[in-house]
């Protein structure tokens, strides 16, 4: 299962491209809040986690995230023990304006907007986007040919994740979602666990899966925004 992309993103990315890099302090925020709300600023239905590591505890630095876009650019994510930081990587004839320009801005409003709200609404908020990062881990799992098992559990991680928390499951479709996420969980139980994921079933369960997430983004968007 090698993952061609992150190997090219240590080798080569990171000492030969261009890059572009903003800081974020952490204010009244816990490391693991701001990271997990850069997280889902930085993602999209186009871009792909193709690393992700979390540091033990919330109020705990050390998570890191390496995304990849459609747009062949690498982002990644880090919270550092002072401060959290998101550096773009592109290519000759691109550019990493975005970072300064939207994402930024946009993290810098989220935060505001994430510390006035009550408890339980950031928790709510956290729970949703961990849902959103276990189907990207489902789908770059999907993208490797991982192992049946491994994506079995990796779906059943989403729809347990996503059970518990009531602005997901309240919303209108979270049913049709967990129909879908019960689909794939059933048909990854019936294959040999240890063969890996089978190049026919590929395009149907990333075009669910991108459905799920594209559905997922909006519902998180829509209550970290207001």
């Amino acid at each position: 299962m090698e993952n061609r992309l992150l190997t090219q993103y240590n080798s080569v990315i990171t000492s030969q491209w261009l890059s572009k890099q903003i800081e974020e302090s952490y204010d009244s925020l816990l490391p693991r809040e701001l990271f997990e709300i850069a997280y889902h600023t930085c993602n999209s239905v186009t871009t792909r986690n193709i690393y992700i590591k979390l540091s033990s505890g919330e109020d705990q630095a050390g998570s890191k995230a390496v995304l990849y876009s459609n747009t062949k650019k690498f982002t990644t994510i880090e919270a550092l023990d002072n401060a959290l930081t998101i550096t773009k990587y592109f290519s000759e004839g691109s550019t990493g304006d975005k970072l300064i320009s939207e994402i930024q801005p946009t993290i810098n409003r989220r935060k505001e907007i994430y510390t006035s709200k009550e408890q339980e609404i950031k928790t709510q908020i956290l729970k949703c986007i961990l849902v959103e990062r276990k189907l990207d881990e489902c789908a770059n799992l999907v993208m490797l040919k991982g192992k049946n098992r491994k994506v079995y559990f990796a779906i059943g991680d989403a729809r347990e994740s996503a059970a518990v928390v009531p602005i997901f499951m309240q919303a209108e479709g979270a049913s049709l979602v967990q129909l879908a996420l019960n689909k794939w969980m059933e048909t990854a139980q019936r294959l040999d666990h240890e063969e890996n994921f089978p190049d026919k079933l590929v395009p149907g369960i990333l075009k669910n899966l991108t459905q799920i997430k594209k559905w997922l983004l909006d519902l998180i968007s829509k209550n970290l925004d207001k």
